[in-house]
């Protein structure tokens, strides 16, 4: 049962740099996009955030409105999304391309807070951004790390070498390792949907 773990997590320490560095490319590259805003790009946002926040401050919780399923299948159809393209060599750039954008998207996100709200946009994103994908992005690192793994064994086997067969084993592991992270997944969207709302709700004041 353990044997995916002992798959992924061993003797794959380069590709986990490669990954992680990658990711956090995206996170700077993400966060340098802030400064590239055009003036009105920059109210704009000002505006939405405002509004966000008073309107998180007036209706609390509810405001959210994401049901646990609704941020369950989001996480899940991302990590589904590097399970396909680790099953084909054309595929790999594409994991990798989205380990990247998953650090734009956070890096974005965490910048645009900064910029408008300084050190309580950040104390915001901490208490919003920061618990869930403590726990979601290792997830996602690890699943694409296997899924880079299967992909350079495919390439290595079929491709350069020649061989048929022998795949099974390589595919059962990666694929056990998937639903492994699957389950995690789904563990922490309860949190993301019941716990991170009601921490916003405590920070909002100080932002509004």
């Amino acid at each position: 049962m353990l044997q995916p773990f002992r798959h992924a997590l061993k003797d794959q320490t380069p590709l986990y740099v490669f990954v992680s560095a990658l990711f956090l490319m995206g996170v700077v590259f993400g966060a340098l996009m802030v400064n590239a805003l055009t003036l009105e790009q920059q109210q704009d946002l000002g505006r939405y955030f405002g509004n966000f926040f008073i309107s998180l401050n007036e209706g609390g919780t509810e405001f959210l409105g994401q049901s646990y399923w609704e941020v369950a299948i989001l996480h899940l159809k991302w990590l589904g999304l590097i399970w396909l393209l680790g099953l084909s060599v054309i595929g790999l750039p594409g994991i990798l391309i989205l380990d990247f954008l998953k650090g734009v998207l956070i890096g974005f996100t965490v910048g645009c807070l900064v910029g408008q709200y300084t050190w309580k946009g950040l104390l915001f994103a901490l208490v919003s951004v920061a618990p869930h994908n403590l726990i979601v992005i290792p997830a996602l690192l690890i699943t694409s790390v296997a899924a880079v793994g299967f992909s350079l064994n495919m390439i290595r086997s079929r491709v350069l070498l020649g061989r048929s067969g022998g795949i099974s084993r390589p595919f059962l592991s990666y694929t056990g390792l998937t639903l492994a992270m699957a389950v995690v997944l789904l563990a922490i969207s309860s949190f993301e949907t019941w716990v991170t709302p009601v921490m916003m709700s405590w920070v909002t004041p100080l932002v509004a």
